[in-house]
């Protein structure tokens, strides 16, 4: 253990949280495409199938990384929001996509050239304080 004040490695409890195939690409989804709704992650995310879905959103919520709110329109609407727990770990997720497209450009890009995550995404609005 690195400190006797730890019951844990903060690392590996990140990855609990966050580790679920998936659930990183869900995030991804809400900060970068801003999604919101089951059908646009389920189109959006390749390989995903909508049990597996439902049941990361539930995980994401009981972690309090997403919010849920039911719309009572006809037929009911459902959106998903991030939190600011959520919104937290955008820069981690903002330096993933940086690495990737820097450093294995070949394998993330049909031209091999790296880009930033600005040229891919945009500019990204910084988290509120």
């Amino acid at each position: 253990m690195i400190s006797d004040q730890m019951k844990c490695c903060p690392i590996d409890n990140t990855f609990k949280i966050v580790g679920k195939k998936f659930t990183i690409h869900i995030l991804r989804n809400m900060i970068f495409l801003n999604q919101t709704r089951f059908s646009q992650f389920l189109e959006s995310i390749e390989g995903i199938n909508p049990k597996t879905l439902s049941v990361r959103l539930h995980e994401m919520e009981k972690s309090k990384l997403v919010k849920r709110k039911v719309y009572p329109d006809f037929p009911i609407r459902t959106e998903y929001t991030i939190t600011e727990k959520g919104e937290a770990l955008k820069p981690i997720i903002e330096q993933m996509a940086a690495f990737s497209m820097k450093y294995c450009s070949c394998d993330v890009f049909k031209d091999g050239k790296p880009r930033t995550v600005e040229q891919v995404f945009g500019k990204l609005e910084k988290i509120a304080k």
